[in-house]
């Protein structure tokens, strides 16, 4: 990725340009010294004055009010607050008449803005004070006083928070009364410059020590470039908080929002005082210390997917290379190119007006469609869908241009989406609501409802990362998720009636990420790379769950590396300073998952015996149990060395009744409501107390019997030997009232329990028969 820089020969600004601003993709306005304001139309490449200010003001800063209000839209900004060195703001109309001006600070006002609703302005200044105004320019709030000019402001994310400069200090104050500031020192100079992103919530700071630096909104480092030659004068986030851009003497620096640099570039323009992104993200315009107003485009951006590699090379045209012949095509476009995903065999492009879908197989016949909004801020990719993010809204579609679905939810703000909020598969959009960041919304793709009955997931921490598996059946859809406290939670998407778990996978989990052919999920811990070759082991036998893991050392990725994908047996991760390292994992789990899926048991048995791993052996354990195969479980749980889940499994398999096993089965797998619920529903209602009376849980085996007036005796008798081995007394007052005057007598208790088995198997040899009866002459004939 790199910057194509555009620059007049002879300036348009007689003075230093202090301030740019865009009003649509493709228009720009440049505020300078000489007190005047200039219209840059970069489709016809013409400029034009808007208006000459007074002589007595000096423009500081600029910035448009926002363009989406709530849910109304504007096509475009109509007026923009500038701030000027005679201690006033002035309200400002896109044709240049001054509609207000107010007197804000004693000496300059350095900085003004917006925040994102439009409800309210702030202002800092050289007095030291930072000011909140209303829409039409009142006083609200003097919400902070010091002796040191405020140099520049941020409004956080959610517009209740404040980041400003003191000095050599940060700080962030929220707007509520009494609650907490947090304040840090972040350079040694002065700090000329922050930027608070709403999307990826992270901070950038420059300063007179000549560096700029990344920090999270509680005040951590996450990164700090190395000095500069000069102080660093500018910076500024792309709208979608993926890159961001550095502005210093004769430089202008591309980042990522991890810190590393894309591209350097050293443009005649004195100091960059003020950079500002176009709102579709794909380029920049910086204001210059000699008068001009450098524009820098964003091209060469990569996208990879097995052996394709798609190119930006120019603002409307793509190079796509096959790199197993050498192939190359070139893909032109009517408009520029704003965002593009490449992932299932499909290359998706969005221009500014249009959606183009190509497939890998065909590059020369493109599905294109309008768009309802030119800006689209985010495309993820499943197998038989994909999803775009705009100002409007969230949209599904078909590969073949079909409109599928389009999800809402309640206060649902699109601008503010990433891939870390969003998650697709084939069956199941996920959003992480950012007003209320323990939620997670789910919905149908195929319609765009809640899913299931409606209920939203819930954790009880705040959730910063979400993925969806991408295979297996819709009933089995499962999510995984990483908190706040670094802890890597799995849960099913289904949400029908009960509540179901969500269950701890593992801990300092940094990024995770889907295999995009099976379940396989990988993730960096702390200081280790893990994969889990069956996450669902959980929910089967969390005993094996680390049997079923892969590991091996991270150190090599030092330190915030990031998972970019996950494709067939490939990861590739990218470290902290830009590299990309591939990893390749073991082939044989995928397969494995692929003859389970297809219930191929004797060729994964056959496939574990070959590869001769425990992994293997433990993730066929999981996956059998899970599908209730027990032969195959048996094998498998043998295999390492679970000799007591042997016997179990071999206990179950000698049980009469198919609702017996299933019961054991689902105690196996520690769902021990679910097994009970099983044996109640057929009617086996002394196995149901039975189980209990097994897993000492006295008080519910009583409360059976008890409800269905059957087996007290059995259950008292029971309770009783388990006292008398432990030498103990009854104090449990209902077994007291319903022990008084009973004596036990262990032979006609026995012949009680004969007779329930005996029961059992009758009526499980009925049910098998009348089957049969409905089956064909040939069939009866076979079974006798």
């Amino acid at each position: 990725m790199r910057l194509k820089i555009s620059l007049l020969r002879e300036p348009k600004h007689q003075e230093l340009v202090s301030c740019v601003g865009w009003t649509n993709a493709e228009e720009l306005y440049s505020c300078s010294d000489d007190h005047q304001i200039v219209k840059w139309n970069l489709l016809t490449s013409e400029t034009s004055l808007i208006v000459k200010l007074p002589d007595d003001i000096y423009p500081i800063d600029l910035h448009w009010f926002p363009k989406s209000i709530g849910l109304k839209k504007q096509t475009q900004a109509e007026s923009f607050v500038l701030t000027s060195s005679d201690g006033k703001f002035h309200l400002i109309s896109k044709l240049g008449r001054v509609e207000k001006s107010v007197e804000a600070h004693c000496g300059a006002v350095l900085a003004g803005r917006w925040n994102y609703e439009g409800t309210a302005l702030i202002t800092v200044g050289e007095d030291g004070q930072v000011k909140i105004w209303s829409k039409s320019g009142m006083l609200r709030s003097i919400l902070a006083q010091q002796g040191t000019p405020v140099y520049s402001v941020a409004w956080g994310p959610d517009s209740e928070k404040v980041l400003y400069t003191a000095g050599k200090q940060l700080i962030i104050k929220p707007l509520q009364p009494n609650a907490k500031i947090l304040q840090w020192k972040a350079h040694d100079g002065i700090i000329l410059k922050v930027d608070w992103n709403s999307v990826n919530d992270l901070i950038l700071s420059a300063g007179e020590d000549c560096k700029y630096k990344v920090w999270d909104s509680y005040g951590r480092l996450f990164y700090s470039s190395q000095p500069h030659e000069h102080p660093i004068t500018s910076v500024a986030w792309a709208p979608d908080g993926e890159l961001f851009a550095v502005g210093s003497f004769h430089t202008l620096r591309l980042c990522d929002k991890t810190g590393w640099s894309y591209a350097l570039e050293k443009p005649n323009t004195g100091s960059i005082f003020n950079i500002a992104w176009s709102i579709d993200g794909t380029q920049m315009a910086g204001a210059c210390g000699n008068g001009q107003v450098v524009f820098a485009h964003v091209v060469e951006q990569r996208w990879e997917w097995k052996n394709f590699e798609v190119t930006l090379t120019k603002r409307r045209t793509m190079q796509v290379r096959n790199v197993l012949n050498d192939a190359v095509d070139l893909l032109e476009f009517r408009d520029r190119v704003i965002k593009a995903s490449l992932n299932y065999g499909h290359l998706v492009v969005s221009t500014s007006l249009q959606c183009y879908v190509f497939s890998t197989k065909n590059w020369n016949t493109p599905l294109i469609f309008d768009l309802k909004e030119g800006t689209v801020s985010l495309i993820l990719q499943a197998e038989r869908h994909f999803l775009l993010v705009d100002g409007g809204g969230i949209y599904l579609y078909s590969y073949e241009g079909r409109f599928i679905s389009s999800p809402k939810f309640p206060g649902m703000r699109t601008d503010i989406l990433n891939a870390q909020m969003v998650s697709l598969s084939n069956d199941t959009i996920a959003i992480k609501d950012k007003a209320d960041e323990k939620i997670i919304f789910l919905f149908e793709a195929s319609s765009g409802k809640p899913l299931g009955d409606g209920k939203i997931l819930s954790h009880k921490n705040e959730i910063l990362e979400i993925a969806v598996d991408q295979k297996g059946l819709t009933s089995e859809r499962k999510i995984a998720f990483i908190d706040k406290n670094r802890d890597l939670y799995i849960t099913s998407v289904k949400r029908f009636g009960k509540e179901e778990q969500i269950i701890k996978l593992g801990t300092m989990v940094h990024t995770l990420a889907w295999c995009d052919t099976s379940n396989i999920l990988c993730g960096l811990q702390d200081t280790r790379f893990t994969v889990w070759y069956y996450p669902n082991t959980v929910y089967v036998d969390r005993d094996i769950l680390p049997k079923t893991l892969f590991e091996r050392d991270a150190s090599e990725f030092s330190k915030n590396p990031h998972i970019v994908s996950f494709v067939g047996n490939q990861v590739t991760i990218r470290r902290a300073d830009g590299s990309l390292v591939h990893i390749s994992i073991s082939p044989y789990p995928a397969i494995l998952h692929e003859y389970v899926s297809s219930s191929k048991w004797e060729d994964a048995v056959r496939l574990c015996r070959f590869v001769k791993e425990q992994t293997m052996w433990a993730c066929l354990a999981a996956m059998a149990v899970a599908n209730r195969d027990m032969t195959t479980a048996e094998i498998a749980y043998a295999s390492i060395g679970e000799i007591d889940k042997v016997q179990y499994i071999n206990s179950i398999k000698d049980l009469p009744s198919k609702e017996s096993k299933m019961a054991h089965m689902l105690m196996f797998s520690g769902n021990i409501q679910e097994a009970e619920m099983v044996l109640l529903q057929a009617g086996l209602i002394y196995q149901a107390i039975q189980i209990n009376i097994d897993l000492y849980n006295w008080e519910r085996a009583l409360e059976l019997a008890v409800k269905h007036k059957t087996h007290v005796d059995t259950v008292l008798a029971y309770r009783q030997k388990f006292l008398e081995t432990f030498g103990k007394q009854e104090t449990n007052k209902r077994y007291l009232q319903y022990a008084e005057g009973l004596q036990v007598d262990w032979d006609k208790i026995k012949a009680k329990i004969e007779m329930e088995i005996t029961k059992e198997r009758e009526r499980s040899s009925s049910i098998t028969g009348k089957n049969l009866m409905g089956c064909p002459v040939s069939m009866r004939s076979i079974s006798r």
